[in-house]
């Protein structure tokens, strides 16, 4: 199991446009190859930035299965518009737990 984490920071104003956006998106990544999971969590002392966790079997699900996918380019557009500057991406494993 791989975890996708991607900090977002929305524009002031759109928490309620783009957690629509991400409710939208979430069936766009359910169906990728290699989904399992999606969470949007809101950081408590910044309401504006978010951390995306989406659960993969492989970084390759990830960044070529979704990231060259139509359904990827969709997601873009449900949640694009909001994006106060590019996400922070990165993927982890769990060695502890």
């Amino acid at each position: 199991m791989v975890f996708e984490l991607a900090q977002i920071e929305i524009l002031p104003g759109k928490a309620a446009e783009f957690e629509a956006g991400v409710t939208a998106a979430v069936p766009l990544f359910l169906r990728a190859k290699g989904c399992s999971g999606v969470k949007l969590h809101r950081t408590i002392e910044h309401p504006e930035r978010y951390v995306l966790q989406v659960e993969w079997e492989t970084v390759d699900d990830h960044m070529v299965h979704f990231r060259e996918s139509a359904d990827f380019q969709e997601w873009r557009r449900l949640v694009g518009p909001f994006f106060k500057q590019p996400p922070v991406v990165f993927h982890t494993e769990t060695v502890v737990g």
